[in-house]
């Protein structure tokens, strides 16, 4: 605190600086696998770096710590570790609902998934995909099972706007045998999101610590295996002098607004940041005053992701709009202690503006 003079007698100022938001960390991943702790009962363990796996956790049987390892040399810094005793959907299902408490992380993965059958991969994935719905704050990296001729009816199998199918499987150092690629791909996802922010497509950028993949695609095949519109299975490409590329930045979502990766987790984002920044003003009077309050704050944030390019438009009326007042929240709303704040992004892609809703109520808040 900083004390100033006052050019009144008898009166002093003191200037107090602003206590900064704490950051909203993005490209977080929590990764499931088959492994145990060593000591302490089964929590999820915080990892800064890789040889923390070692020191937490006993030899992994599948591809976890391979999977952590490609994490940490393709840009990630933090992530955090579930370890399950079987690949089974109930195990599945308990480690989901243990993941529940940890509000640092956007991103899911579960490398030893693919160990099963495939119709057991393709269930157990689907679960994920409906753990992240249901969360509405991280998006799932899902892989491909290692064989092309599968890859359409995994694809048919799957749908979620809160998820990514990553193909084929990575050839790496001291393993003879290929492994899936959703620790590498987090790893870009971090990195991504440090250079640019989540608005940036975490797309054409190299794999580090691959040595090949396990089969290479044409463009012509790849057009031929992916729709020009909706869900996508996101490839890994070898171009000569480029090294392997991620080629492909397409959600498992059928809807067209929610095709890109980039701005599902901008809205994903959107949402984080809405949960951590206005919980203190649930129960707050539904009246004019609070409403002012909410398109205010509302209107800081998203002229923050406008200016940090996340947006379209030359003005900020170009790139969004906060609409929160009567009409967006009549007596009815109110009187089931709801309010209401409409939001209108235009995010770099696709070039149009997404509506979506901001919902206050006594269980917190919610966007649709």
């Amino acid at each position: 605190m900083l004390n100033l003079e006052s050019k009144i007698p008898g009166i002093s100022l003191n200037y107090v600086a602003p206590t900064p938001e704490p950051e909203l960390l993005t490209g977080v991943p929590v990764f499931f696998g088959l492994t145990s702790l060593k000591e302490g009962v089964n929590e999820p363990k915080k990892l800064t770096l890789v040889t923390h796996f070692q020191q937490y956790f006993h030899q992994a049987g599948g591809y976890l710590e391979d999977a952590i390892k490609g994490f940490f040399e393709n840009g990630g810094r933090l992530c955090y570790v579930i370890a399950l005793p079987e690949n089974t959907l109930n195990a599945l299902q308990q480690g989901l609902e243990t993941s529940e408490v940890l509000d640092n992380i956007d991103l899911v993965c579960f490398p030893d998934l693919t160990l099963g059958s495939d119709a057991q991969t393709f269930e157990m994935q689907q679960t994920i995909l409906e753990h992240c719905e249901q969360m509405s704050d991280r998006l799932a990296i899902l892989d491909a099972v290692n064989d092309i001729g599968k890859l359409d009816a995994q694809l048919q199998a799957l749908s979620s706007h809160n998820g990514a199918l990553y193909a084929p499987w990575l050839k790496v150092e001291h393993r003879d045998e290929p492994i899936p690629p959703c620790g590498h791909i987090a790893g870009v996802y971090a990195s991504a999101d440090r250079t640019v922010g989540v608005h940036g497509a975490p797309a054409n950028i190299p794999l580090e610590g691959v040595l090949d993949l396990s089969f290479s695609l044409t463009s012509i095949q790849q057009q031929q295996l992916n729709p020009k519109i909706g869900s996508a299975i996101n490839f890994i490409r070898s171009f000569p002098g480029r090294g392997m590329r991620v080629w492909g930045v397409r959600t498992l979502s059928p809807i067209s607004e929610w095709q890109y990766i980039n701005v599902r987790r901008l809205f994903l984002t959107f949402g984080r940041w809405a949960n951590r920044n206005l919980a203190d003003t649930v129960f707050e009077p539904n009246a004019f005053p609070l409403w002012v309050r909410l398109q205010r704050e509302l209107s800081v944030y998203c002229e923050f992701l406008w200016r940090q390019g996340a947006l379209q438009g030359t003005v900020p009326q170009e790139a969004f709009y906060v609409k929160c007042d009567a009409e967006t929240n009549p007596p009815e709303n109110r009187e089931v202690g709801q309010v209401i704040a409409e939001v209108g992004l235009a995010p770099t892609i696709p070039g149009e503006f997404i509506k979506l809703l901001l919902v206050q109520s006594n269980n917190g808040i919610s966007l649709t």
